[in-house]
């Protein structure tokens, strides 16, 4: 039997590594198989390169970084802030799920402090929704794959929406074992670091990094560190309202919010 696939769809080069990696790391180790996608090449992360050779170093980072984790990497489909809920991205992107087939999906907050992120996880779900959908041609052109997934949303970046009204996760999970090889995953967007590294201090960008996860395990009122997550409804993705997310890490590694200190 084929081992499950979790499949995480974020935007930019190193999302993955803030609000994702210690999740995949623990499915990897449950038996999972992981891959990764980052939507834009990272193209305007930077001040001293321009466009092309940034988006050539941040590719080469992302495939570092799957590498710490152990995940497979896919290929960037789109540009910074040019990520919109529209047709053309949307078929690319349902094919590379088709592909897939993952039984978890991991993105973005449907309400975060930037519409690349926002967008991201519109066109997650709908990505998956279409998943079996025959009639929905994708790009390329990839037959409909059959079974449930379900999509989990991760907390946004700074914890906040939009409008700063705090995010609170339903599910929170451990990620204390695992945090120092999430650290050497965000150390592998070497190019972010070191602009980070320039203008706030040494290290600002990993230590970014553990203080998210840190203030999150304590949200847990459980964990030292952890990653927060919000299911999306089941409806059109799978039979019932399941979670695999749970299922796979067991009670040891998950907990629900509200909760109390143990």
């Amino acid at each position: 039997m084929n081992a499950p696939v979790a499949l995480a769809v974020v935007a930019h080069p190193d999302d993955i590594e803030f609000v994702a990696a210690g999740t995949l790391l623990l499915l990897r180790e449950a038996g999972w198989r992981i891959h990764s996608l980052n939507l834009s090449g990272g193209d305007c992360g930077s001040t001293t390169t321009g466009p092309d050779e940034t988006r050539r170093i941040r590719a080469a980072e992302g495939r570092a970084a799957a590498a710490v984790l152990g995940a497979e990497f896919h290929e960037s489909l789109a540009d910074d802030l040019c990520i919109f809920y529209e047709e053309r991205l949307l078929r690319r992107l349902a094919a590379v799920v088709r592909r897939v087939a993952p039984r978890i999906v991991l993105t973005h907050s449907p309400d975060d402090y930037m519409e690349d992120h926002m967008n991201t996880a519109r066109l997650a779900v709908t990505a998956a929704f279409a998943r079996g959908m025959p009639n929905f041609t994708t790009d390329p052109p990839l037959p409909p794959c059959a079974g449930d997934v379900t999509v989990y949303h991760a907390m946004p970046h700074g914890l906040c929406n939009g409008l700063r009204r705090p995010v609170v996760p339903e599910l929170f999970v451990d990620t204390t074992a695992v945090q120092g090889v999430k650290r050497r995953a965000l150390a592998a967007h070497a190019s972010q670091k070191a602009w980070l590294d320039a203008s706030q201090g040494m290290d600002s960008y990993l230590d970014t990094g553990d203080e998210m996860a840190r203030t999150v395990g304590r949200m847990s009122g459980r964990f030292e560190f952890a990653e927060g997550w919000r299911r999306h409804l089941h409806l059109g993705l799978s039979a019932g309202d399941d979670d695999p997310l749970v299922a796979a890490l067991g009670p040891a590694r998950t907990c629900s919010f509200p909760t109390t200190s143990s």
